[in-house]
């Protein structure tokens, strides 16, 4: 995966093979990407690399990150249930999302419409990061670890292959994610059992 943010806007993310080449994802929306990019960052947002993808952070917590797909590109935001979507623009990014987290686009002037609610909704979750409000937790099967939610919220192909686990495998997971003290422990170990949760793997699997 890249260890620097230019590289996703000039090659990719580094997870698959056709990183660094024109049939990369990205390449595709090289113009929405940039456009997100300058959105987020003209509001105030500070840019991370988190999962090797562009993530805005304000007041210390992640508020939205970039992603690229083959048929649609994405600003999904983490906390979510917050969001108000007065225009009702937001999409799920799974069918097993629980409330409607991100910009869906499949045309990369399709930013420049819609840049004024952008910037609204983004604002909107950095006023809820500055205040410190969060979601109220919601009853779950499994008590995911923040940093799991969190990862698939934000990563629609993790959050399918998460969900299609058995529950037995599920578990496996969140007890090894949980069972990490650190939360940049926590997250290493997501992204690194991210492949073998795509290959509907339990975390002890070989």
């Amino acid at each position: 995966m890249i260890t620097n943010i230019e590289d996703y806007f000039t090659k990719g993310c580094g997870r698959c093979p056709r990183f660094a080449t024109p049939d990369c994802s990205t390449r595709r929306w090289t113009d929405g990407l940039e456009q997100l990019r300058r959105i987020c960052l003209d509001v105030g947002l500070e840019e991370a690399l988190k999962w090797a993808h562009p993530c805005y952070v304000h007041a210390g917590r992640n508020v939205a990150i970039v992603g690229a797909f083959r048929g649609d590109f994405r600003l999904t935001f983490f906390h979510a249930a917050l969001l108000k979507d007065p225009e009702g623009v937001l999409e799920r990014s799974g069918p097993n999302t629980r409330h409607p987290d991100m910009f869906r686009f499949t045309r990369n002037e399709d930013v420049a419409a819609l840049e004024p609610v952008l910037r609204a909704y983004l604002r909107e979750a950095m006023a809820y990061a500055t205040e410190g409000v969060k979601p109220p937790k919601e009853a779950r099967e499994l008590d995911l670890p923040d940093e799991l939610i969190e990862a698939v919220d934000a990563d629609p192909e993790l959050a399918e292959a998460f969900h299609k686990l058995t529950p037995g495998r599920q578990t496996s997971y969140v007890l090894h994610v949980g069972a990490a003290k650190k939360p940049e422990t926590r997250v290493a170990r997501i992204a690194k059992a991210r492949d073998k949760i795509l290959a509907g793997k339990g975390a002890l699997e070989r």
